[in-house]
């Protein structure tokens, strides 16, 4: 009796995100390494290149038999926990980054949310956010920062100040 598949995320070690996804679909276990064009300056030239978005990370989507073969596959360190168990990532946040993702332009920054204290509750008023509840952790004109508390990040999104309302 097969049990129902969940996303979680796992650490990583440094720099090992695209080698871990790879291995990881090499052994058909469904694995996804979210990854954005970033320019990069060298002495001689600039060149755009792939990099995760979220260091040391990598999402799968498994059931219970194929825990083990996750933390088994060389760089993997352990499951994300939340409340002493593997945190279960919601299918909407996975799609919501997706999306983001695949949109042209897209530019996300992530932060660590230690630190920071919560202040306002907004609603994004348009885009692939839209509907969706956030915190306005820190910001300015063009820069909001939404936390995705299931893995205790913050996703720093531009977009203009107006596509945001509050909450009351």
């Amino acid at each position: 009796m097969k049990t129902e598949k969940k996303w979680y995320a796992i650490y990583t070690k440094p720099r090992w995100e695209k080698k871990v996804d790879a291995t990881l679909l090499k052994k058909s276990i469904n694995s996804w390494c979210p990854l954005q064009k970033v320019e990069r300056q060298w002495s001689d030239r600039k060149k755009i290149i792939e990099e995760p978005l979220f260091k040391s990370y990598v999402f799968v989507c498994i059931d219970e038999e194929e825990r083990l073969k996750v933390l088994m596959t060389d760089g993997v360190l352990n499951f994300v926990h939340y409340l002493g168990k593997p945190a279960v990532i919601k299918n909407e946040e996975i799609e919501t980054i997706k999306q983001y993702l695949s949109e042209e332009d897209a530019k996300v920054e992530i932060i660590s949310s230690e630190g920071f204290k919560e202040h306002t509750k907004v609603k994004v008023k348009h885009g692939v956010f839209m509907d969706n509840d956030g915190i306005v952790l820190r910001g300015g004109k063009k820069k909001v920062y939404v936390q995705l508390l299931t893995l205790g990040q913050v996703m720093v999104v531009e977009f203009p100040a107006e596509y945001l309302s509050l909450i009351k």
